[in-house]
């Protein structure tokens, strides 16, 4: 098939539309160890199982067990798959070699983010891009259309996944004891087939938490054997089953952006601090190149509201959407915020004028309910773990 013939095969979501949530392959077993569920991008996720600070200490000391099975799962394949997805996204992802895996983004004409992605090279000519949940089909739907003229097939494959993540300094031994794949030759960003517990999965050295960790990726049919598969491995050395809240302060630690919060269609990544991603080098056109050179040049003479982390310097916790302040005026606008466990204090990302961004700037606050309570500028990441 070439490139004048039937250009792309694309694969769509033909699944009925409802307003039900939808429900991972391990749902009942959430059920069954008592978590409280929560409606999240459309899915029926676990928040907790217990006390979330718990959950985030066992992955910040010892291990954590994830369901992230509402993740979106989407397979580029085909003689041209590189050259799409080199021009639908912002990354070099031709460079990228099999068995490696890369963090970029997919952005519109305008330099907006639609999505911050990973993309895996399975094969030589195959790749799977996995999207953030409330994202998927946006990013089907962009690959689709920018699929044209390309000899590649884009297949929607969320159906085709369940994805275990297990988290936490412990976390290479739990699965060295279940698979015979090479982990110590695994690197980050980096994912392999084999089998863990006789169940095969793509097993890759990825994760959300600013822990050492591995997503695996396997058939929902096998989601519940590995999961207490993994939990048995885990008895001995304090694995414990964790829920998206101790993720997203996990995630707010380590300073990862979280789509909806640090990223949207209204910030390009040089708003966002993450400009490194887009290569502007690589062969070829790509959606949004003009827009973000000139972003680019703008953030080097005039740099644009940067994002920073404030530390409390008392026990108020400032949320989304709250004022940051200095001398009475608003300086910028928090975009994520919660107690954090490992610090022992609240902490946030902001996005804060330039002229406010260097850590130990005096005098910054958070407007909270009218009081401005006094905050402290530090760089991100707070928390960087030890190797």
């Amino acid at each position: 098939m070439g490139r004048n013939d039937l250009a792309c095969h694309a694969l769509g979501d033909n699944r009925p539309m409802s307003n039900e949530p939808r429900l991972t392959a391990l749902d009942a077993l959430h059920r069954s160890l008592g978590a409280t569920m929560t409606d999240f991008a459309g899915w029926d996720m676990p928040l907790r199982y217990g006390s979330e600070r718990d959950e985030h200490n066992a992955v910040r000391t010892k291990a954590g067990l994830f369901d992230l099975s509402h993740m979106g799962e989407i397979t580029v394949s085909g003689p041209q798959a590189a050259a799409l997805l080199n021009y639908a996204l912002v990354g070099n992802i031709a460079s990228v070699g099999v068995g490696r895996a890369r963090y970029t983004m997919i952005c519109r004409e305008d330099g907006g983010i639609l999505d911050d992605l990973i993309v895996y090279r399975l094969e030589e000519t195959e790749y799977m891009v996995v999207a953030n949940a409330s994202n998927a089909q946006v990013v089907l739907d962009a690959l689709v259309e920018r699929a044209a003229g390309f000899d590649a097939e884009v297949r929607d494959d969320r159906d085709a996944y369940a994805l275990l993540a297990v988290q936490g300094p412990q976390s290479p031994g739990i699965l060295a004891s279940l698979t015979d794949a090479d982990l110590d030759g695994l690197k980050y960003y980096a994912g392999l087939p084999g089998t863990v517990a006789g169940v095969p999965a793509l097993i890759a050295r990825t994760g959300y938490t600013g822990e050492d960790g591995f997503e695996l990726f396997v058939k929902p049919e096998h989601a519940v054997e590995l999961w207490q598969a993994l939990t048995k491995a885990g008895e001995g050395v304090g694995l414990v089953p964790c829920g998206l809240s101790c993720r997203d302060t996990l995630r707010l630690e380590a300073g990862m952006p979280l789509y909806g919060h640090e990223l949207s269609t209204e910030l390009t990544p040089f708003d966002a601090g993450l400009g490194r991603v887009v290569k502007f080098e690589k062969e070829g056109d790509f959606v949004g190149r003009a827009a973000l050179r000139e972003a680019a040049e703008h953030a080097n003479h005039e740099p644009p509201r940067v994002l920073v982390g404030l530390i409390a310097e008392g026990r108020r916790v400032p949320r989304a959407g709250y004022a940051v302040v200095a001398d009475g005026q608003v300086i910028g606008e928090v975009t994520s915020g919660a107690p954090s466990p490992t610090l022992g204090k609240p902490i946030a990302m902001a996005y804060v004028d330039a002229a406010h961004s260097a850590p130990g700037t005096p005098g910054v606050g958070v407007d909270i309910r009218g009081t401005h309570e006094p905050y402290r500028v530090v760089a991100l990441p707070f928390y960087k773990r030890q190797n």
